[in-house]
């Protein structure tokens, strides 16, 4: 871990409060058809800067079983720096229960096969918005922030993006969940500095991360949260973490 990084992340959130903060906000809920008819919800944010037309945008994939309104105050803390945030609800999860047919399904009745289309959701995802905002450019200079089977997802998801993410922030990563395997994907990332996050009592990620660091090609950093807690939990558990994840990123994207 950088231990300069660490201990300054936290004073330069104070003194680098980007002055977006009384920015207007634009707010777009976001329905994408995947490629099977399944209804993806999402929500696109970004502070109204008048004439700015290129965001620098952080992609956030929650833990399984929850949603998008689980990131907490982080959101907020990446919006008040000026990027856009794309909050996608995987499918089974928060919003995204619909199949084609109409019929509501859960998380929990996928199987593998449905888990493995997580990754190309995702994608899907990016590239409605591409595509719906062709005056506006949102993913030139972007990151990912992933929980559990969202930081897996954004690994796989992202080493198949021909734009590569600047930086992954994982949350309790896991090398193998739902059937999806990520160490080779992540080696296939290539030189994008990764962020890990576990917290002090989970031995299966801090092992996870272990594992994981052997495949990355660029710099792998861990973090040990005092939060006894795993995924998203960790976030409303220790209030200190968003920030640093959010300082974490604007060494990337400023």
């Amino acid at each position: 871990m950088k231990k300069l990084f660490i201990i300054l992340s936290l004073f330069l959130f104070f003194i680098n409060n980007a002055a977006f903060g009384a920015e207007k906000l634009v707010k777009k809920d976001l329905k994408v058809v995947a490629s099977d008819g399944f209804a993806l919800q999402a929500q696109l944010e970004y502070p109204n800067i008048k004439g700015k037309k290129d965001y620098s945008t952080v992609v956030l994939l929650h833990s399984l079983g929850y949603s998008s309104d689980w990131w907490g105050n982080l959101p907020q803390k990446l919006l008040d720096k000026g990027y856009a945030v794309l909050l996608i609800d995987l499918r089974g999860n928060g919003k995204s229960v619909y199949n084609s047919t109409l019929t509501r399904v859960s998380w929990t009745s996928l199987t593998n096969k449905a888990y493995a289309k997580y990754p190309n959701d995702v994608m899907q995802v990016i590239e409605y918005v591409k595509k719906e905002n062709p005056k506006k450019v949102f993913f030139n200079n972007w990151a990912v922030v992933g929980s559990d089977i969202g930081a897996s997802v954004g690994i796989i998801s992202s080493s198949q993006m021909k734009e590569k993410p600047k930086t992954l922030v994982l949350l309790s990563p896991v090398v193998k969940t739902k059937g999806l395997f990520v160490p080779v994907k992540l080696a296939e990332l290539g030189r994008i500095d990764i962020f890990s996050i576990s917290g002090t009592n989970d031995l299966v990620s801090q092992n996870a991360q272990d594992y994981l660091s052997k495949f990355a090609q660029a710099e792998f950093t861990t973090y040990t949260s005092p939060a006894k807690s795993t995924g998203m939990l960790l976030l409303k558990n220790d209030p200190e973490l968003s920030s640093l994840i959010a300082e974490w990123i604007y060494q990337y994207l400023k």
